[in-house]
């Protein structure tokens, strides 16, 4: 018997994931939840809790690095579970700088690596943000049509970027940006690259700041390029790994990686959790208060109709929980997904948070309805998780042409 068969199926935490489940859980708690409704309304940046979770080790580089490498892959699935189990709109701040930093990571040289991560979290006294650069106004889910072109300046050894980009988290407010461009725009997605724009770059600026339905505290606006300019060497991967991938494509050969799905693929996991922990924080409420409310001389959860929603709320989000820590293990432990996993995590724990928030109003009844009580909010921050990263219908796509083999459109 080898010692992998030897081992016992456990699907209990490590003791470190336990340990770090708490420590943010009790931040989520006595830090987030009690400023929640202020920075919900203020729609601001929520500056001095960045800076709060900055100074216990939750909003840096280590913080990060370190549940990225957990073994089992649980490590930031858990901790970002209690951060939005919290508040969705002040974790998203927090986490946010993360997608900037793992598309970095996920491609970029161990050089860029060093040198630019690091500047995206800053320091306790002087904290910095990220923000990756996506979609456009005419390409959210259709990244093959991006439009922003970058274009080499040989003369000067420098690329040229123009265009805007929208819907960036921290965009035009970060300190390091990291944009997605077409620099062979009749490869399509092929012919995409990711950019590295320094701090203080000329010619990148804020345009339009959204307001919008939920997560009011997480900064979304457009970013708008104009003829910025940055050195050779600061396309994630490198130059010439870059002009390697767009010969063997003219060549007809398979190339791995694309600029922006290469994120996309590793966070979807982390996005279910997301979802996952405002799903729990509106069952958590609505648990309570139908054991508290009385009606017809009773408590509401003895009433059968309650009961059986309490009842699909908690296995719908056990169900997303096991479907989330699968991808999440599969992807720390180099296992493809080879029926989308990813995808479908991120597709029914989003999904399952929308359902459960709006049940949790239902039970609420009138009291759910009103800002009085955090369900209403959680409802609205829910719905974004069937939107970014991947639209429900694209995660459905991905996994129709994974299981099928088939070009399903």
């Amino acid at each position: 018997m080898t010692s992998a068969e030897s081992t016992p199926f456990s699907l209990e935490p490590s003791e470190d994931v336990r340990e770090v489940r708490e420590w943010v859980h009790e931040f989520a708690r006595d830090v987030i939840r009690p400023a929640a409704e202020e920075w919900d309304e203020r729609e601001e940046t929520p500056w001095p809790l960045i800076q709060e979770a900055s100074k216990v080790g939750l909003y840096s580089l280590d913080f990060f690095a370190t549940q990225w490498l957990e073994p089992s892959g649980l490590g930031i699935p858990v901790a970002f579970e209690e951060l939005f189990w919290g508040d969705a709109g002040i974790a998203l701040s927090i986490v946010g700088t993360g997608l900037a930093a793992a598309s970095v990571a996920a491609v970029g040289t161990p050089e860029q690596v060093t040198e630019w991560v690091p500047q995206m979290f800053g320091t306790t006294d002087d904290v910095k943000l990220g923000a990756f650069c996506a979609s456009e106004p005419d390409a959210g889910s259709d990244v093959g049509s991006i439009r922003a072109r970058a274009v080499f300046d040989e003369a000067k050894d420098e690329w040229v970027l123009n265009g805007t980009k929208t819907w960036a988290t921290n965009g035009g407010i970060a300190d390091v940006h990291v944009v997605v461009a077409s620099v062979h725009p009749d490869l399509g997605s092929r012919g995409q690259a990711s950019f590295i724009v320094p701090p203080g770059t000329p010619g990148l600026k804020q345009g339009q700041k959204f307001k919008k339905h939920g997560i009011r505290a997480s900064h979304t606006a457009e970013v708008i390029l104009d003829n910025v300019r940055i050195p050779s060497h600061l396309i994630v991967g490198g130059k010439e790994k870059f002009d390697e991938r767009i010969a063997r494509v003219r060549e007809g050969k398979s190339a791995k990686g694309q600029a922006a799905m290469k994120t996309f693929e590793t966070t979807r996991p982390s996005v279910g959790a997301m979802a996952l922990g405002v799903g729990r924080a509106a069952y958590d409420y609505a648990l309570q208060y139908a054991q508290e409310r009385e009606q017809f001389g009773k408590k509401i959860g003895d009433f059968q109709a309650i009961a059986f929603k309490l009842a699909d709320m908690k296995c719908q989000l056990d169900a997303a929980r096991l479907m989330v820590w699968r991808a999440a293990w599969m992807a720390r432990t180099g296992k493809d997904f080879e029926n989308a996993e990813g995808s479908m995590a991120k597709l029914m724990a989003s999904e399952m948070s929308v359902r459960v928030t709006e049940e949790a109003i239902q039970i609420l009844g009138g009291n759910g309805y009103t800002r009085e009580y955090p369900v209403e909010r959680m409802h609205r921050d829910a719905k974004i998780f069937t939107i970014f990263e991947g639209t429900s219908e694209i995660q459905r796509l991905v996994i129709g042409r994974t299981v099928t083999g088939l070009p399903v459109r």
